[in-house]
């Protein structure tokens, strides 16, 4: 009975992800993610650092934590006057920076965020 209920809730899980979150395109958003400046913000393990939140724990500040919405993220990045956390001194720079990753990159990251940040909770109500 379990591994029936188990089959029967893979096609939501997989819904859930997003059809592009698959195992290549997390191990190259992982690649992109700790060659780039991703890491220089968010931390070597995504646990946050001086410049950028934690993608791994407490709640999402910019978003609900969706692929769709990292995928939005990544590529309009935050603006000063848009991120939520006052003790944030930088934006996020649309598409990684200086980086400047096309669709598929910012793919990939996305993939590679969303991977990582399953522990991740809603934010908090305003």
């Amino acid at each position: 009975m379990r591994l029936l209920l188990l089959v029967l809730l893979l096609p939501i899980a997989a819904h859930a992800q997003g059809a592009a979150v698959t195992d290549a395109a997390i191990a190259l958003g992982d690649s992109i993610y700790h060659s780039g400046g991703c890491q220089r913000c968010h931390g070597q393990k995504g646990a946050g650092a001086n410049n950028g939140p934690s993608l791994v724990s407490g709640p999402w500040v910019q978003h609900a934590g969706s692929y769709e919405a990292i995928v939005a993220t990544i590529t309009n990045g935050v603006p000063r006057d848009k991120v939520k956390d006052a003790s944030r001194r930088f934006p996020m720079g649309p598409r990684g920076g200086p980086m400047n990753l096309d669709d598929a990159q910012v793919q990939a990251v996305a993939a590679y965020v969303w991977s990582i940040s399953r522990a991740k909770t809603a934010p908090a109500a305003p």
